[in-house]
């Protein structure tokens, strides 16, 4: 790897002191009084040298664009060599006398050899740079052969003609430069190391080869795998490069680049916040509900639901002119055609992408939550999880679980984007309850479960049926999902939440005790059981008189489990205290070693 200080160099100044330097080895060897032959050899080695080292720098001054990375990594071992052989030849401007001529034409003899033998390498090693760098060599066969530098580090005589061809905007290097980032780790390193990025997003951003641009969106993705290659394609103007070219690229090469968005969202929270001020939230959420049709939603005899749909209008409408597909709306300009006349496989991969990067995108990010939002993607997401199967929504859900998850933080944006009377919450909202209620996989009823927990303050006390969903699903025969049914509950329960009197005596209703007391039974880790005896105390506060509460011996069962549990979280020593409290009024058996 090129020394800092040399990469901050112009490529002139760089090649300036190795050809300074070939001139005085030619000059020395020309004025040499012993050894003439070999001196002979050296200046017309160096000769040929210095040529080629001149026809470096004239195609690098033609040029900007050129790829000089090989030309500074070579030119510090070429330096070192041209020193040598400098110092070599200076020996010899004296005639040797008698006195040890002998031992030192030896020693002498034996450099001569090993600095011509450097020599040779080191001009095997520039006409090999000089013919993958070479504007002839943009249409011919990329140059894969080794040099004498590739005895040490072959990957790079590997890395290096890719990313010269690249530059060059040639679509099957950026091809190969993905299949070797994707083959391991060292690999990308040295790709990212010899500044294979800044290419790579050149090539997205200005051409108009789509197996190129496809290509280069693949190499970065396999780059992207790691926070600090991650940093490096961001402070290329990556974020940028890539949002501009999602609302302008293709369905096939917008896959890798939506997938590419993904993979930099969870690698870098920050990267998150860029994406989102590049809006590529809009795009990805046109693009997801490209098939989807909102007025299905339309309600003549509620006026909100008319104006949310023409907000939506609008927002097509921007979206159109920016050459991004409309929701359910019919085709006319030239990108909407290709996207109709796309394979349904094509579209069904791009869409899933789409529903990961949102769900990527949104996680803890309260203005990426508010513009997904804003863009009314809660009625596509509902129309998505009620219609598809599958991965598409699996993702679908996992995105309305992060929304939900922000807004849980975020009393405001809960109230601006989950009104329960809003068509959007609501559609989302009924979607969630049917995955609960008719659904049987965990991948699915997880995120509708904790969605719906995380909104759990926005419901009223007459609102029965989640409750009811909820319950039913604590006798769920998966652990996962009977568990994440606890937790959810007890933020029906909890003391933040206004009606947690109401739906306690709702959880008793729908029988929610017994089922409770079995999970808990069912499962003796103590950390495991946690969400559940949470619960159960916070019933215990709001409806310590339940009868169901007695029969249960829920006093045996939350004594038992304070002291751990406090242990664990002091934070719910209050909620404890009040548990036992409550019970021992109304209960009789405690057994008075549980108290906190």
């Amino acid at each position: 790897m090129a020394p800092a200080a040399e990469e901050e160099k112009s490529i002139q100044e760089v090649l300036s002191l190795p050809i300074l330097l070939a001139d005085r080895v030619i000059k020395s060897a020309h004025e040499a009084e012993s050894f003439k032959p070999e001196n002979s050899d050296l200046a017309r080695q160096v000769t040929h040298l210095s040529q080629l080292l001149r026809s470096a720098a004239r195609l690098t001054t033609a040029s900007t664009a050129v790829y000089d990375r090989p030309i500074r990594r070579l030119s510090v071992d070429l330096t070192k060599t041209l020193d040598r052989a400098l110092n070599l030849a200076r020996k010899c401007r004296h005639k040797k006398t008698h006195v040890l001529h002998h031992v030192l034409s030896i020693t002498t003899s034996a450099d001569f050899k090993k600095v011509s033998t450097l020599i040779d390498s080191s001009l095997a090693d520039i006409k090999w740079v000089l013919s993958i760098l070479s504007p002839d060599s943009e249409n011919a066969t990329i140059n894969l052969s080794l040099p004498p530098f590739a005895t040490t580090d072959p990957i790079l005589a590997w890395v290096w003609p890719y990313i010269a061809a690249v530059h060059m905007g040639r679509a099957e290097a950026a091809h190969e430069l993905a299949i070797l980032a994707r083959d391991n780790d060292r690999n990308k390193k040295i790709i990212v190391e010899e500044n294979g990025v800044p290419p790579l997003l050149k090539l997205l951003k200005e051409s108009s080869n789509l197996d190129a641009q496809k290509a280069a969106a693949a190499a970065l993705y396999n780059l992207a795998d790691d926070p600090c290659r991650v940093r490096v394609i961001a402070k290329a103007l990556g974020v940028q490069i890539i949002a501009k070219a999602l609302s302008e690229a293709p369905m096939k090469v917008q896959v890798n680049l939506v997938d590419l968005i993904s993979r930099m969202s969870e690698m870098d929270a920050g990267l998150r916040e860029e994406f989102g001020r590049e809006n590529v939230t809009r795009p990805l959420v046109s693009i997801l509900g490209m098939d989807v049709d909102l007025e299905e939603f339309k309600e003549t005899n509620a006026r909100k639901s008319v104006n949310s749909l023409d907000s939506l209008v609008q927002i097509n409408n921007e979206l159109t002119k920016k050459g991004v597909r409309r929701f359910g709306s019919g085709v006319s300009s030239r990108k909407e055609k290709e996207r109709e006349a796309e394979s349904p496989g094509v579209k069904l991969r791009l869409k899933i992408s789409c529903a990961m990067a949102l769900w990527k995108l949104a996680r803890g990010s309260l203005s990426n939550s508010r513009k997904i939002t804003e863009t009314k993607a809660l009625l596509v997401l509902a129309k998505i999880i009620e219609k598809e199967r599958g991965e598409l929504q699996i993702s679908s859900l996992m995105v309305v679980m992060e929304l939900a998850e922000v807004a849980e933080s975020n009393a405001d944006y809960k109230r601006a984007c989950f009104k329960p009377h809003s068509p959007a919450a609501k559609a989302v909202l009924d979607q969630l309850l049917r995955v609960i209620n008719e659904e049987t996989d965990a991948p699915l009823v997880i995120p509708a479960i904790k969605a719906i927990g995380c909104l759990a303050t926005m419901f009223p006390a007459k609102e029965k049926r989640i409750v009811e969903r909820l319950v039913a699903q604590l006798g769920n025969t998966n652990r996962d999902v009977a568990s994440e049914s606890a937790k959810a509950l007890g933020k029906f329960v909890c003391k933040e939440n206004y009606n947690r009197v109401e739906h306690s005596k709702a959880i008793v209703e729908y029988n929610g005790v017994a089922k409770l007391m079995n999970l808990i039974k069912r499962d003796n880790r103590g950390e495991s059981r946690l969400d559940e005896v949470v619960l159960l105390c916070n019933l215990a506060v709001n409806v310590g008189n339940s009868k169901e509460l007695e029969e249960g011996r829920a006093l045996s069962v939350v004594e038992g489990a304070a002291r751990n549990a406090v242990a664990q979280n002091p934070d719910l020593r209050e909620v404890f205290a009040k548990a036992i409290h409550k019970l021992t009024i109304y209960q009789a058996g405690g057994n008075n070693h549980g108290h906190v």
